[in-house]
């Protein structure tokens, strides 16, 4: 039986007249509901012309996919009125056994007919009251507009998720017998959403120029190891486009290099200098003054234990393939390193801050990753929640005679909770103070906070890297595990005091986020870089002799320079003044450059020298070649190609195929470029 009669008694058969009536009335609802688009082929339009479909403002994916069931609902909203009056009119004609008078309120009770006798089954059916065709014909009407509407959304919903995820063609393959089966085909995964552009922030230095040793015969900076800003290059590069010059820090291209310097031979002198003078490859004339040093190298075996914290960036912007799967394959290298002496724990953060993982051995390395794979990208971004998280952790678990470390893993985009850079960094600054060191790991391109994250590294006594690769992460997590963990030394500082008999002119290459005053030196109070376990650091001069091609003329009302030393023939002297790890008074090596450590031709010049010229040319160059004149790509991939030696990991043949690359990608923006009017 059709659902229908169990609530309207049996149609009549309608006349012709009222028919034609009835379609008509319905074919004008249904085009009031529905434009020409719907319209099957060849379909006629029985009421005026039919609207244009207007596209509504909830006509994304989401909602063609769930409109079938509004319509659904529309069915049931607008069925229930009809019905509920067809009932409430039989009910009042309804005997007076019908209804419950005890129940108030209660809705009719429809009773099962008793079995009609033969005179009643040949008896006509009782004819139907006009209110019952009435609300019969509208329910009717409205039920299938409804439906059509229905199936009309469901169809476009179909199509604009076709469109959206295309599914994969259907595989076939054949089974005994010769029957063909039919495999469907994998459902794709969603389509990512794009990376950000543009929003990368970089510290604002500007590159450093020619200082005259008559007026300014000292040059102070704080060291610096971090390999970000190469890291970073090369990720550009690798998409074709040259990076921001802001982006680019020379020393930080030079010392991402290992160099082969004599290394110290005690920890108690932790540092062992190096120095070279020799013709500059870009300007004639010119001298490069290379100043190298090599930290005592540590031996694993006999490394102090590491109480370390990931604090892991969870918000919305790592869910990029280069973030947060990234960062978990990063930590899991990292785990690699480490044995039962060290303790994990894990913080992350996005809307809130909270602790996943307490402190654990690490040699329950499943545990740890089924932690770390656990996690997943969501919400804001709470670091400066996360980062107290993070500490209180380190100090629960501090040791005064262990590495004790927070890794923080994140692309820099602090934007809840603290979120003030100087507020932070003075956070970060105090717990220096209680022994805790900051390693600082950025990812992600395109909203990277660079500027941040050197921050925060150089105020919490750590380095910054930048991973943009696994082969990156595996360098500074596994290769360079114990530089990376294992400090020997803080505070680290350079003093070079240039010799006004010999030299004109000097100007420090990169360092210029690191310039230090010249009573910095001498403060035990004012903070330094921080040197890890084995690490080199390179840092070059350009200098013009006396009587060389200078930069500057001479002051009209200058004084007069400074006295020579007494039978001194020295270029400059180097002083360095550092801190052991758990100390907080300095300590000071000194060594004089003179002509004893020059040579006459570029091509005699030290291997190691060599290539950090041809780098600090490259970053130069990249930052807008203001001092390397006519020096240029090529002229790069020569003096590289040459120095290039001992390369074990091959960093120093990929620096030459980068070199290339940005001689392209320079190619590339200058056709792309608009011509001038």
């Amino acid at each position: 039986m059709a659902p229908d009669t169990d609530f309207l008694p049996p149609a009549p058969t309608p006349a012709p007249e009222a028919r034609e009536r009835a379609l008509a009335a319905a074919l004008a609802r249904f085009d009031a509901a529905h434009g020409e688009k719907d319209r099957a082929p060849g379909q006629a339009s029985a009421g005026p012309a039919r609207r244009k479909e207007r596209r509504s403002p909830l006509g994304g994916p989401l909602m063609l996919r769930t409109r079938p069931l509004v319509a659904a609902a529309l069915v049931a909203a607008l069925s229930l009125p009809a019905a509920w009056t067809i009932l409430r009119e039989r009910a009042a004609t309804a005997p007076p056994d019908a209804q419950d008078p005890s129940v108030p309120g209660q809705a009719p009770r429809i009773e099962a007919a008793p079995p009609a006798t033969e005179a009643a089954q040949a008896a006509p059916p009782p004819a139907p009251s006009p209110s019952d065709l009435s609300a019969a014909r509208d329910l009717e009407i409205v039920r299938r507009l409804a439906l059509a509407e229905a199936e009309s959304t469901r169809r476009r919903g179909d199509q604009a998720m076709a469109l959206l995820h295309p599914p994969a063609p259907s595989r076939t393959r054949a089974l005994s017998g010769g029957v063909v089966a039919t495999l469907a085909a994998p459902t794709p995964e969603p389509m990512p959403l794009p990376e950000p552009t543009g929003r990368d922030r970089f510290p604002e230095a500007q590159p450093s120029g020619f200082q005259a040793v008559a007026q300014a015969p000292v040059s102070t900076f704080s060291i610096d190891v971090d390999t970000a800003s190469y890291a970073f290059m090369r990720a550009s590069l690798n998409r074709n486009v040259l990076p921001p010059p802001n982006a680019v820090r020379t020393e930080e291209l030079i010392n991402y290099f290992p160099y082969a310097y004599p290394a110290p031979t005690s920890p108690e002198e932790p540092f062992r200098i190096t120095t070279a003078v020799f013709p500059s490859p870009w300007a004639e004339g010119r001298k490069l003054v290379q100043v190298g040093i090599k930290g005592y190298a540590v031996a694993p075996e006999t490394r102090p234990p590491a109480n370390l914290v990931f604090l892991i960036d969870t918000s919305g912007s790592m869910a990029g393939p280069n973030r947060l799967p990234l960062v978990k394959q990063a930590l899991g290298l990292l785990l690699t390193t480490l044995d039962a002496r060290d303790r994990v724990a894990i913080v992350t953060y996005a809307g809130e801050a909270g602790t996943v993982l307490p402190p654990t051995p690490a040699s329950e390395r499943q545990k740890i990753l089924g932690a770390i794979e656990g996690l997943g990208a969501r919400g804001g971004t709470a670091g400066g929640e996360g980062l107290r998280q993070a500490y209180a952790l380190a100090e629960q678990g501090f040791e005064a005679k262990a590495v004790n470390r927070v890794v923080l893993a994140t692309d820099g985009d602090f934007n809840l909770g603290i979120t003030d850079p100087d507020e932070l960094k003075g956070f970060v600054a105090r717990k220096r103070g209680t022994g805790i060191f900051l390693s600082v790991l950025g990812f992600g391109m395109g909203n990277h906070n660079d500027a941040l994250m050197q921050a925060l590294a150089q105020n919490g006594n750590g380095a910054a890297a930048y991973i943009d690769t696994l082969n990156e992460a595996r360098k500074v997590l596994v290769e360079e595990a114990t530089s990376t963990l294992v400090p020997i030394a803080k505070d680290v500082k350079i003093q070079v005091e240039f010799n006004p008999a010999t030299i004109a002119e000097y100007r420090l290459i990169g360092y210029e986020t690191r310039a230090l005053r010249r009573d910095d030196f001498t403060n035990d109070k004012v903070d330094a870089g921080e040197v890890g376990s084995g690490q080199t650091v390179t840092a070059l001069y350009e200098v013009v002799p006396v009587g060389g091609p200078r930069a500057m003329p001479d002051l009209r009302y200058a004084a007069k320079p400074a006295a020579p030393v007494a039978g001194s023939s020295d270029y400059a002297h180097v002083a360095i003044r550092y801190k052991r790890p758990d100390a907080e008074t300095s300590r000071l090596i000194e060594a004089a450059i003179d002509p004893g450590h020059e040579v006459k031709t570029l091509t005699e010049a030290p291997q190691e020298a060599r290539f950090a010229a041809a780098v600090a040319a490259f970053g130069e160059i990249l930052r807008g070649a203001t001092h390397t004149g006519a020096f240029r790509y090529p002229d790069i991939v020569r003096l590289a190609t040459g120095a290039r030696g001992d390369d074990p990991f091959g960093y120093r043949a990929e620096f030459v195929g980068l070199v290339r690359a940005a001689e392209t990608a320079a190619e590339t923006a200058a056709a792309l470029a608009p011509a001038p009017r």
